[in-house]
């Protein structure tokens, strides 16, 4: 069911499209390819975690293995807990959009947005003096700050435009796609 559209060095662009008679779902995922870098990293902060809690049953200056079993054990908790393995955009036009981040501990932060709060999704470039990126927002009526599809991951154009687009159908907001497709390609 699921279809790889893109790849990068980074990321991979899935999309699912369901349409039975009594349900129409448009998924699109983002799956961040895990580095094997950082989940080694993630063990070595585990075994020196667990080797300064010996050297604390064992009774060695106690004030500043206890200091850094904290600081490491912090360490591993953050990083656990804020790695984002996939970020994905569920479409179901007659209710609205689903925005999902999955995360390497399990957890996952879901936002519903109904279609009719929708005023148009938009697609922002970001430039800095060293990086330009782009991002999927949506306008939503009666807040004053755009809502961003993917939160955590910058993501290429080419990645963001399939998703634009089925969003602009699905809300009703089919504005000529030309000038992205331009761009894109």
């Amino acid at each position: 069911m699921s279809n790889i559209r893109l790849a990068s060095a980074r990321y991979i662009y899935m999309h699912d499209d369901v349409e039975e008679a009594c349900k129409k779902v448009d998924t699109h995922h983002i799956v961040f390819k895990r580095r094997n870098f950082w989940v080694f990293l993630v063990y070595i902060f585990v075994f020196l975690l667990s080797m300064k809690t010996l050297d604390f049953c064992l009774g060695i200056d106690r004030t500043a293995v206890l200091w850094s079993m904290l600081f490491g054990a912090r360490l591993v908790y953050s990083f656990y807990q804020t790695r984002v393995v996939k970020e994905s955009v569920v479409i179901i036009p007659a209710f609205g959009v689903q925005l999902e981040t999955h995360f390497w501990s399990g957890g996952v932060v879901r936002n519903f947005i109904p279609v009719d709060k929708i005023l148009k999704p938009v697609l922002n470039e970001h430039l800095t003096p060293f990086t330009c990126h782009w991002s999927l927002a949506l306008v939503i009526h009666g807040k004053e700050e755009l809502v961003l599809a993917f939160k955590e991951l910058h993501l290429p154009v080419k990645m963001l435009a399939p998703i634009w687009k089925a969003l602009c159908v699905a809300t009703g907001r089919g504005e000529s796609t030309d000038r992205v497709s331009s761009e894109v390609q």
